[in-house]
């Protein structure tokens, strides 16, 4: 009777042995999992911020304008230069 609850006891620890290896082996593959999706999450922060700084700097008046003159060759409107259409009474 001994021998059998001795071979009882030692499946049982075999299976929690085993049960707690594949608990430590599932704890380090989702802990991989989410290290690699706050890297991921750092990567975007990144690329976020980045993207609201050229937002920044490409949406200023100065810079647009700059670009309207360097680019396109516009000039300021003078009065001189402007026409004014009006409607004829008919």
């Amino acid at each position: 009777m001994s021998g059998r609850i001795s071979f009882l006891i030692t499946c049982i620890l075999v299976v929690c042995a085993l049960s707690v290896v594949n608990a430590h082996y599932q704890f380090r593959r989702l802990f991989i999992e989410l290290e690699r999706a706050q890297a991921q999450a750092r990567q975007l922060d990144i690329e976020w911020a980045q993207s609201q700084l050229d937002q920044s700097t490409l949406g200023k008046h100065s810079r647009i304008e700059l670009n309207a003159r360097r680019d396109l060759r516009m000039v300021s409107v003078s009065s001189a230069s402007t026409q004014y259409l009006t409607t004829g009474d008919k």
